[in-house]
């Protein structure tokens, strides 16, 4: 029984030698051929949308500073593109020589892909501004989160015609640790703001400088919006508030990445 226990003892042995070889010789072959890696499996197990990088990593903080030296604004553009009020910002922006940065709703950036490849070809960066705007993104499952960040960022980009998506702006500022290294991990930085201009609530044009006049020592970013509603006193108020910006020693670049 002993002979013939020692028999087996190495029958055995060499089959489960030949299986582990098998194994790591799949494994490798999985990692030169495109099959999946931990990572990947993970997200497919967890039941997320499977989006590689399109960019190389960036910086995971919120930036607010500017990539332009000395005593310098960034303007961000929020909530569109809209097909009346984008191209009226446009106007804008090119009249007084901005450059700015427009955070876009997925869906409507498919929706008018012409008003995207505007935005890109007018030289202004853009950011990804989740699918739904959910000012709650926060408190929603990482699995929400990857969807809402990873479609918009797809819908844009494919909407822009190969330009990429430089930022990423929770709605409502609803940043998560986990939101902020996804989209960095895809390319985007997390971008804040300093001054809200309140164009989206403010009831004139001189509400709308009032605010921004008082909150400018607060940093460099500013927002407006191009979407969500009437916006034509976000256009009036950019067109008086830029030259006077101007006027007070400033200029214009885009948030550091």
């Amino acid at each position: 029984m002993a002979r013939r226990f020692g028999i087996e003892g190495g029958i055995i042995g060499v089959v489960a030698a030949a299986v582990v070889s098998l194994g790591i010789v799949g494994a490798v072959c999985a990692g030169q051929f495109g099959g999946p890696d931990r990572a990947e499996a993970d997200t497919l197990n967890s039941g997320q949308t499977l989006h590689a990088p399109q960019n190389a990593p960036v910086d995971a903080s919120i930036v607010h500073a500017s990539d332009r030296p000395g005593r310098s604004l960034n303007i961000t553009i929020d909530d569109g593109p809209d097909p009346v009020w984008t191209p009226k910002v446009l106007e804008v922006l090119k009249k007084h020589d901005v450059k700015a940065v427009f955070c876009m709703i997925g869906p409507q950036a498919r929706a008018h892909p012409e008003l995207v490849k505007q935005v890109v070809a007018a030289g202004h960066k853009l950011c990804d501004h989740t699918v739904s705007h959910n000012t709650g993104m926060d408190h929603q499952p990482e699995s929400y989160q990857s969807q809402q960040i990873l479609d918009a960022q797809k819908m844009i980009e494919d909407a822009a015609g190969g330009a990429k998506v430089a930022y990423y702006r929770a709605p409502g500022g609803a940043f998560t640790p986990y939101s902020r290294k996804l989209a960095a991990g895809h390319g985007m930085r997390p971008l804040g703001w300093n001054v809200d201009s309140k164009d989206f609530e403010s009831g004139s044009v001189e509400a709308i400088e009032a605010t921004v006049h008082g909150e400018l020592t607060n940093g460099p970013t500013v927002l407006f919006h191009d979407g969500g509603g009437n916006r034509a006193l976000t256009v009036a108020s950019l067109d008086r508030l830029l030259p006077w910006m101007k006027q007070q020693g400033y200029g214009f670049g885009f948030p550091k990445r």
